[in-house]
């Protein structure tokens, strides 16, 4: 089945371009049962390259540093790939990847954290013009349970 450029998803991020607030929810420690979060505010810009086919945005963390994510869609898949990359040491995360359906934007891959394997979820939702939210969580049972650690709120 052939799709037109316009609605095979390259266009899925169109949304987040430009300038953002971003309220930071980041709990306080990972896979041990912590329920402290730590909250700060941020800022974001986002831009699309490549005719919607690739975007990037540099993430503001304050006195929590910088990261850059980067996002690249597979035609033939139909999926983004994202790409994290850390502000303190420069190193590029191992992607997740997924599509959105329903309005919800799902993203999945493997990583470690603290030397553990996890399966890492990112959730993408718009909430209403100039509202987005981002969310991250961590399985360290393959995918049975899953820890919320990381919320932002995008605002305009």
């Amino acid at each position: 089945m052939a799709y037109d450029a316009h609605d095979d998803g390259r266009r899925d991020f169109h949304f987040l371009y430009g300038r953002w607030h971003v309220a930071h929810r980041r709990l306080a420690a990972r896979g041990v049962g912590c329920t402290d979060w730590d909250e700060f505010s941020g800022a974001a810009f986002c831009q699309g390259l490549m005719g919607g086919l690739c975007n990037v945005d540099e993430n503001d963390l304050g006195d929590h540093g910088q990261g850059l994510t980067f996002r690249s869609f597979d035609v033939e898949r139909r999926r983004w790939s994202i790409y994290w990359v850390n502000g303190a040491s420069g190193a590029l995360e191992p992607p997740v990847h997924g599509r959105f359906e329903n309005g919800v934007g799902r993203f999945e891959g493997d990583d470690t954290c603290a030397g553990r394997a996890v399966k890492v979820r990112f959730l993408w939702e718009v909430l209403a013009p100039g509202e987005a939210r981002w969310t991250q969580a961590f399985s360290y049972d393959g995918g049975g349970a899953w820890e919320v650690n990381w919320i932002m709120d995008f605002t305009r």
